[in-house]
């Protein structure tokens, strides 16, 4: 038997959070250096994935399968395309760099009894948040899917609700009150939808007999799985309500900026730069390889759900005085352009969405990280608090800055190699759709530009005069981010030959190709009127 190379790689943050759970109380710095040397190990086990993987073999590598609840069709089955292994690099990669950046945040209070382990529990809960990740990305059996899709809010409502930002304006009552308010907002919003997916993965078994993401898809492909036309479309939209929750698309959005607020920097990072992933990947690989005819019949209205949420969330976004809220909105608008990219159902478009994941992930880790650390210092997380940084603090100042540029999609900077091709791939298919969505583009602009100038510029105001720079753990954690914002901005052919193969794969489940384009088709026509 080959060695089982994606369960231990779940697996290890999985162990690693039971471990440091399990360090005694006083133990807390013990605790902290456990969980990032497990994170670490992860990230090598990863980095073999994508050594391992290659992109012009088979469309699911390094599979496993292993029979489970065997009288219910269930098997225990994982395999991983080239975007399965982009994510899982991503979700591995940023792990260290929350672990790091969080490394204080959840330090017992004085008035906490010394017997309450949270620094424990707050390490513990990341690294099994990682792992139901990372077997999420691998899963390629849909019940096996589902329990995971569903397991990951546990703990993500736990660091949510139990590990609120301390920089909250008001009293400390008010703060619980509303970290349990953004935490039960989360929980149900994401029941909800997976609800409903459960619905629709039972009605899946019923029709294909198995939970087989492979086996279904080949039965379709072969003709030998024929969906009733109403079937497939009731399927596809329980699927797709529970992925665009956890996206999240307007207008199932409402619960990421409460979450995104009252969490913090490193949580909030670890919501929208990893856990929100699971709803677009699982958008590509589930909708589009299950529900084919359906994923097609939706797309003009997933288009304009879409669109609504790029040109929303960044107006919302403009008009924001909290700085993490303003982060949350960006990314709403952010996920609008990864959603309109996977169903412009073109190569160009669906290889930036997943570009866009990743960059995605990167950039908003740069700017909340950094963020999180002006706020740790300020205290607050008004805009209307901060003037002058950048003459007080200028390292912190031009890390923001570039994490802020890498937002607006910058040319040269990681995003901007997605964004253009999630444009032009909905372009040539839906040249109005892409055209209004550019409005996105400006408006990230506005809120970006206006969000530094109102922080870091202009007179430095007294409260913000003794701030210090940022120490030498914050700037490991925030450095090696900025470095691969511009090397992917520069270059981005590692991540593109990896993608490629797997767009591919997924177009041809849809029986979708790319639209010759427009110029091409008038020279043939006019030669043959010649």
């Amino acid at each position: 038997m080959s060695f089982p190379l994606l369960t231990v790689t779940a697996a290890v943050p999985a162990v690693g959070a039971v471990l440091t759970a399990a360090v005694p109380a006083a133990r807390r710095t013990a605790a902290k250096w456990l969980a990032l040397l497990f994170s670490l190990a992860t990230l090598a086990l990863a980095v073999l994935v994508a050594v391992r993987f290659e992109p012009g073999g088979a469309r699911y590598q390094l599979t496993e399968s292993h029979a489970w609840i065997a009288d219910f069709g269930v098997r225990y089955e994982l395999g991983v395309d080239g975007i399965g292994v982009a994510l899982i690099a991503l979700t591995a990669l940023l792990i260290p760099f929350v672990i790091g950046a969080g490394w204080n945040d959840a330090d017992p209070l004085e008035t906490q009894s010394t017997r309450w382990r949270p620094t424990q529990g707050f390490f513990a809960l990341i690294l099994m948040v990682e792992a139901m990740v990372i077997i999420s990305f691998e899963a390629t059996d849909v019940f096996l899917f589902y329990i995971f899709f569903e397991a990951m809010l546990i703990p993500m409502y736990f660091l949510i609700g139990g590990f609120g930002d301390r920089a909250h304006a008001g009293s400390d009552e008010n703060a619980a009150a509303q970290r349990s308010y953004a935490a039960v907002k989360f929980l149900l919003y994401n029941l909800a939808g997976g609800l409903i997916m459960l619905a629709a993965v039972i009605g899946l078994y019923v029709v294909a007999g198995n939970f087989s993401l492979q086996e279904i898809t080949a039965a379709r492909a072969a003709g030998t799985l024929d969906m009733a036309t109403n079937t497939e479309r009731l399927l596809f939209l329980g699927f797709f309500f529970a992925f665009a929750v956890k996206a999240p698309l307007w207008p199932l959005h409402t619960w990421l900026p409460n979450a995104m607020g009252e969490a913090t920097a490193p949580v909030a990072v670890l919501i929208t730069a990893v856990v929100d992933k699971v709803g677009t990947f699982a958008m590509l690989r589930f909708c589009l390889g299950l529900f084919p005819d359906a994923s097609k019949w939706a797309t003009p209205a997933i288009l304009v759900l879409a669109l609504i949420s790029i040109v929303y969330g960044a107006l919302v976004a403009v008009g924001q005085r909290d700085i993490k809220r303003l982060v949350a909105y960006a990314s709403i608008s952010h996920f609008g352009f990864i959603i309109m990219g996977i169903f412009a159902m073109t190569s160009q478009g669906q290889s930036g969405a997943t570009l866009y994941m990743v960059n995605h992930g990167i950039s908003t880790a740069a700017l909340m990280l950094v963020a999180g650390f002006l706020i740790s210092r300020r205290g607050s997380r008004l805009i209307a608090d901060y003037g002058g940084v950048q003459k007080v603090a200028p390292v912190l100042a031009g890390t923001f800055l570039i994490g802020g540029l890498a937002t607006l999609s910058l040319p040269g900077l990681a995003p901007f190699v997605s964004e253009f091709l999630v444009l032009v791939g909905t372009f040539v298919r839906y040249p109005v759709i892409g055209i209004i969505a550019t409005i996105g583009i400006v408006l990230a602009a506005l809120y970006t530009l206006v969000l530094y100038q109102r922080t870091m510029t202009g007179p430095v105001k007294a409260e913000v005069s003794g701030m210090h720079d940022l120490r030498l753990r914050e700037v490991l954690v925030v450095a090696p981010l900025i470095v691969l914002l511009i090397g992917l901005g520069v270059y981005p052919k590692p991540l593109t030959q990896i993608v490629n193969p797997a767009v591919e794969h997924t177009l041809s489940d849809v029986h979708e190709k790319d639209p010759k384009p427009q110029v091409a088709v008038e020279a043939k026509n006019g030669e043959a009127a010649k």
